[in-house]
């Protein structure tokens, strides 16, 4: 199914369950796709994961799920080891973290034959687009954060032929630490590690 999806936004929450575990996340309503949720850590936790999942209304859910022993020292997934699946289908992933600009670091997903990109355009936004074929002139999913603390939003712009798929990869990155599709939030996610793993061993 394509339509043409109106903006909407998501608001930030936050909440501590029950046995001492905060979860947060993203939510609000899509005129056209109806309630959306974001939620990480996304309680399907194992001790050596952490995932992120979206859920509801017209969109199929999806999970991103990071493991290895970095993951104690997080509170979200990361682009580092991860897996994503959407529905029950795997959503083969690939980036050069070597690229110097924004478009080089992109990461590119595939899913049911369709080509996505995931871009920086800044620390608070990105764009997912899925490539045109000659059927199809694909689409842009832009999502930007604004606010400061509880009252955060993100507000989710989309053009095209859109799928709900589309909107489903672009809001569950709101989700996933992407600091290393920029040249600068890598090396910052480098130092943090690093510190994190040296403060460890200290413990």
């Amino acid at each position: 199914m394509h339509t043409t999806i109106s903006p909407f936004t998501l608001a930030r929450w936050k909440e501590r369950q029950p046995g001492g575990v905060t979860r947060s996340g993203w939510r609000g309503t899509s005129a056209e796709l109806g309630d959306i949720l974001v939620v990480y850590p996304a309680g399907r936790d194992a001790p050596d994961a952490v995932s992120a999942e979206v859920r509801g209304g017209l969109i199929p859910t999806a999970v991103f799920e990071t493991r290895g022993p970095h993951v104690d020292l997080v509170s979200m997934p990361t682009l580092n080891r991860s897996t994503l699946r959407v529905g029950d289908g795997l959503v083969h992933m690939s980036r050069n973290r070597w690229a110097p600009t924004h478009r080089g670091r992109a990461l590119r997903m595939t899913y049911l034959g369709d080509s996505y990109r995931l871009r920086a355009i800044s620390r608070r936004a990105y764009e997912l687009s899925r490539r045109p074929d000659p059927e199809d002139p694909g689409s842009v999913v832009t999502v930007r954060q604004a606010g400061l603390g509880s009252g955060r939003r993100v507000t989710v712009r989309a053009a095209g032929r859109v799928l709900p798929a589309d909107v489903c990869l672009a809001v569950l990155f709101t989700g996933v630490d992407r600091s290393v599709l920029t040249r600068r939030g890598a090396v910052r996610a480098g130092v943090s590690r690093a510190l994190g793993f040296w403060a460890e061993s200290q413990a």
